[in-house]
């Protein structure tokens, strides 16, 4: 399972109040910690109205100073994603992200054209998120379309179907996986992300319609997430997952999971 961790963005209360006050120590302990309980890739995502760009520069320095990972490079604008990607040295590693909307596309694709940088896109486009599986992936082959135009190979691509709030889509989870099996048909290749925590959006306990939706999306064939790598719930329930469906030999991932006391707390019993 490819994570992308999500908790240094400034979106989340606390994070945007330590990027309000620059506050250095908060990041990079977020950075650490996430390195620490197995993330792939950190996502930094400043969420700020003004100079942008210059707090993505001053998260990304402190997050290379304390983690070797990879950086998603989280914004809404495009052009601040690739402006961005000259902070992160001889790294490669993410833009999250572009959809069909506007010319995200066309911004993005022929800067990482030539490098082996990866992207996520989401499956939304200027009329917003179409509400069926259908639509979306009309989306999804015009997404294609284009990184083939630009010679983007599947596999350097993360397929964000989205995923909408249960409590006002009663069938979001099924829409969802009806996309991931058939892009993953078409494309087996290819990656396949959410923001998994989306769908428990003004639910009570969250948590208890997040893990099992994870669990549901990585047997269609989701591959890889943005969510919180130190919550321990997940982090157990996911490598659990990966062994019961065959993706962990004989369960050592899990079990060195357990041994560096990534998840619990453990009923032995």
């Amino acid at each position: 399972m490819i994570i992308i961790g999500e908790k240094i963005n400034g979106s989340i209360p606390k994070t945007g109040a330590a990027i309000a006050a620059k506050d250095e120590e908060y990041i990079r302990m977020l950075a650490r910690k996430q390195t620490e309980y197995g993330a792939t890739y950190i996502d930094c995502c400043a969420s700020v109205n003004e100079g942008e760009l210059d707090v993505q520069e001053w998260l990304i320095g402190l997050i290379m100073e304390e983690s070797d990972l990879p950086i998603a490079i989280d914004s809404p604008d495009p052009q601040v994603c690739v402006d961005a990607m000259k902070f992160c040295g001889d790294r490669v590693g993410l833009i999250n992200s572009v959809s069909g909307e506007g010319n995200k596309m066309d911004i993005v694709f022929p800067v990482i054209a030539d490098t082996k940088w990866g992207c996520v896109a989401l499956l939304s486009d200027d009329s917003g998120i179409p509400s069926d599986a259908e639509g979306r992936l009309e989306v999804f082959h015009k997404i294609m379309d284009k990184a083939k135009e630009y010679g983007i190979a599947p596999d350097r691509l993360y397929i964000d179907p989205l995923v909408e709030t249960l409590g006002a889509n009663p069938e979001s989870m099924l829409v969802f996986n009806e996309c991931v099996r058939a892009i993953k048909e078409e494309y087996p290749t290819i990656h396949i992300t959410s923001g998994l925590s989306n769908i428990s959006f003004g639910l009570p306990v969250r948590k208890m319609i997040n893990i099992p939706f994870m669990v549901l999306a990585m047997a269609a064939g989701m591959d890889s997430a943005i969510m919180d790598p130190t919550s321990r719930d997940m982090n157990g329930v996911l490598h659990a997952t990966e062994a019961l469906l065959g993706e962990d030999e004989f369960c050592m991932e899990y079990l060195e999971a357990y041994r560096d006391n990534l998840f619990g707390p453990i009923d032995r019993d």
